[in-house]
């Protein structure tokens, strides 16, 4: 960061600043810890941003050069998926990882419309404390002061680029992208220029 020339801010409690900027609609990159291995982001190199929005989703995949019939996927914590998803029994290991579709309920059309597919499923990451406490806490904090335990997640990085590995690709990415705000470990970037919202 120090490299970059851009400003940072350390926050001892960065999981519950992240959920308030999404609370505000800010767009977040987050790189976070070890990178994870698998087909999906789950947390450690995402882009995370409210799902209550459908018109972000347009934003977003024109700024990441990614095409417009590319949909993004929730994250919801485990303990409400009840509410959320349907006739998703057998699937919940699966889910896990972002690699199953379960049928959305009303509630979760409702409240989190970006992340629901044309034929009302979504593709959910199911997260727990034991995966991901960090990302967890997130999310919790984000229930706490919103009632909505979803959020998208989407692979932070450039289309037809690998996810981002180093402090230096989120970095790069991050410019690239135009994105509010970059969460690096417990530093966070705030981007006022290429902003889509304001405080």
């Amino acid at each position: 960061l120090k490299k970059s020339g851009l400003e940072y801010k350390k926050h001892l409690n960065v999981e519950e600043e992240i959920a308030k900027l999404l609370t505000k609609d800010k767009v977040i990159a987050r790189f976070n810890g070890r990178m994870e291995y698998g087909p999906r982001a789950l947390g450690n190199r995402s882009i995370l941003y409210p799902a209550k929005d459908k018109t972000v989703n347009d934003w977003l995949n024109k700024n990441l050069k990614r095409s417009e019939f590319m949909p993004f996927a929730p994250v919801t914590l485990e303990e409400h998926k009840d509410k959320y998803y349907l006739k998703y029994k057998g699937g919940e290991h699966t889910a896990k990882f972002m690699t199953i579709t379960f049928n959305c309920s009303d509630k979760m059309k409702k409240e989190s419309p970006a992340v629901v597919h044309v034929d009302n499923t979504a593709r959910p990451q199911l997260i727990n404390e034991k995966i991901n406490k960090s990302y967890y806490n997130i999310l919790g904090e984000y229930y706490k002061l919103t009632k909505i335990p979803t959020i998208v997640n989407t692979s932070f990085n450039m289309h037809e680029e690998p996810i981002v590995c180093s402090p230096d690709d989120a970095i790069r990415s991050f410019k690239e992208g135009h994105l509010d705000i970059l969460a690096i470990g417990n530093f966070i970037v705030k981007n006022e220029k290429d902003s889509i919202s304001s405080d």
